[in-house]
Order: structure tokens, then C-alpha cells, then sequence
């Protein structure tokens, strides 16, 4: 049962997914399996944790934070649908907020925005993230920001945030996220000399209706809600896009292609 959950997990990154039973017997703590010798320190505070019964299955993800997040949050999406645990004619609504401005990542040793580089930190959180350093990862990774989502039913229909309308704040972003001072302005020259000259407090929010849509007709791919969903290639059937660009689009946009229509392979002489 637990081998198509492994294969499962690997689309998202995870290598696998180690399973352990629980039987509340033995010398382990209670569990059975591969993993179970390196539960054994830990067995008493799992059980608990989790309120475990004799013949639970506990799954487990060892990996990078991102990685194990994403992987098992998806495993637990599929266990519940697999299991028949959700109830399809419920409608739950949450809003995420409170949630953190930046992720280091360990593999390219930077920080990543985890909303976008515009959001605001929260206003209780300001002075301890103009106070961060670069180095200092969970002081940068303990930073709160001023976004917010909403969602229904494990499907994200809104979401927005307060945005940054500082000078020095923006720049306090940028510098966390590896962008020197030339870079930023070259990137976002725009962005710094208006807020150079001031600008209001301000925020917002932007709803998907084609999300809710999709929700209310009980479905789970938006390409069955939008009224010209693309094939996974990209092309559009109902308009048949995209169509080919002449050599004068193409230089109105500054492009060339550089494709060179193959030349047929020479025929034998004897042919």
C-alpha cells in the first residue's frame, strides 16, 4: 500500500516517504518497521503527540523543510481522498496570515521572499526586521509579513497584502535578498524614486473567480472553468494560439529568431 505513496511523494521533490507501525509493543517504543530503531529515543513523545492506537501508520518526511512541507502536505491531501476522510459537500474558508517575510534557502545559500519582495512586514514586526541581519537566518526567518490569503477547501481564492511604502524599508528587502544597491536600481528604478518622493499606506486583495467557480461546480482542474484554458503546451485550441510571428513583428519587439529550417539529407547516389 505504502509503495505508490513513495512514488507519489517523488513528483514533489521527497525521495520517499518512511512508514513505521505503531503495535505499542516491543523494544522500539511501540513501532515496527525500518525506521523504527531511530524512533526509539522519541517514541513516548510521538505517541503522545499524535494520540497513536495500536495498528496506526505513521508516515514521515526527511528532507529539506520546503521539500518535506510540500510532499506531505499533498500525502495528506491524497490520504484523505484515498481514505474517503473528506467531506466533498462541506465548505470550509481559513485565512493564512502572520505569515513569514523570507526562506533561506540552504542550497543557494539565499533568502527568497515567500509572498513577493512588496509585501510590508507587520507593523509590531518592523523594528526587529530593520534590525536583522543577513547572517542572522532565524532572526530574517522569524520576521512576519503583512500578507494574507484566503482559502476554501484547500484552494487558494484570494490573497493580498499591505505593501511596503518606505524607501528604506524596500531597501532593507532588497539588501536581504542578495540585491545590491546598483542592482535593485536597475531592476527597480521605478519603485525607489517614487518612493523617494512619498507614498501613502496602502494594500488590497485580489480574488480568482475562476478558483471559486471551480469550487462551486465540484471540480478540481480550473482548465474545466475558464473559457479558454491552454493544453500543456501552451497552445490555446479555441483560437489556435499562439500563431506564427512574421519577420516584422519580430522586429518591432527587437527579436530574431535564430531557427533554421532543417536541410534535407543529401540521397544516395545510387538512389
Amino acid at each position: 500500500m505504502t509503495d505508490g505513496y513513495t512514488e507519489f511523494v517523488k513528483q514533489f521533490g521527497a525521495g520517499g516517504v518512511p512508514v513505521a507501525k505503531y503495535t505499542g509493543k516491543g523494544e522500539t517504543g511501540g513501532f515496527e518497521t525500518g525506521i523504527a530503531r531511530f524512533i526509539a529515543p522519541i517514541a513516548d513523545e510521538l505517541v503522545a503527540q499524535l494520540g497513536l492506537e495500536p495498528g496506526d501508520l505513521v508516515l514521515f518526511g526527511a528532507d529539506a523543510y520546503a521539500t518535506c512541507v510540500k510532499a506531505l502536505g499533498e500525502l495528506r491531501l491524497k490520504l484523505g481522498r484515498d481514505l474517503g476522510l473528506i467531506d466533498e459537500s462541506q465548505w470550509d474558508f481559513l485565512w493564512v496570515y502572520d505569515f513569514p517575510m523570507f526562506e533561506w534557502d540552504e542550497e543557494t545559500k539565499r533568502y527568497y521572499a515567500l509572498h513577493h519582495p512588496f509585501t510590508a512586514p507587520n507593523p509590531d514586526q518592523l523594528e526587529a526586521f530593520l534590525a536583522s541581519e543577513a547572517s542572522d537566518i532565524d532572526a530574517v526567518e522569524g520576521v512576519l509579513s503583512a500578507g494574507y490569503d484566503l482559502v476554501c477547501n484547500g484552494s487558494e481564492v484570494g490573497g493580498g497584502s499591505i505593501r511596503i511604502h518606505q524607501k528604506h524599508v524596500q531597501s532593507k528587502v532588497f539588501e536581504l535578498l542578495g540585491l545590491s544597491p546598483e542592482e535593485a536600481d536597475a531592476k527597480f528604478s521605478f519603485l525607489r524614486v517614487a518612493l523617494r518622493f512619498g507614498a501613502p499606506p496602502h494594500g488590497g486583495i485580489a480574488f480568482g473567480l475562476d478558483r471559486l467557480v471551480m469550487q462551486v461546480c465540484g471540480t478540481d482542474n480550473i482548465r474545466d472553468v475558464i473559457a479558454f484554458p491552454k493544453s500543456q503546451t501552451g497552445a490555446d485550441l479555441m483560437s489556435d494560439a499562439p500563431s506564427a510571428a512574421d519577420d516584422t513583428q519580430l522586429k518591432e519587439l527587437h527579436v530574431k529568431s535564430t531557427w533554421e529550417e532543417p536541410k534535407p539529407e543529401p540521397k544516395p547516389e545510387n538512389a
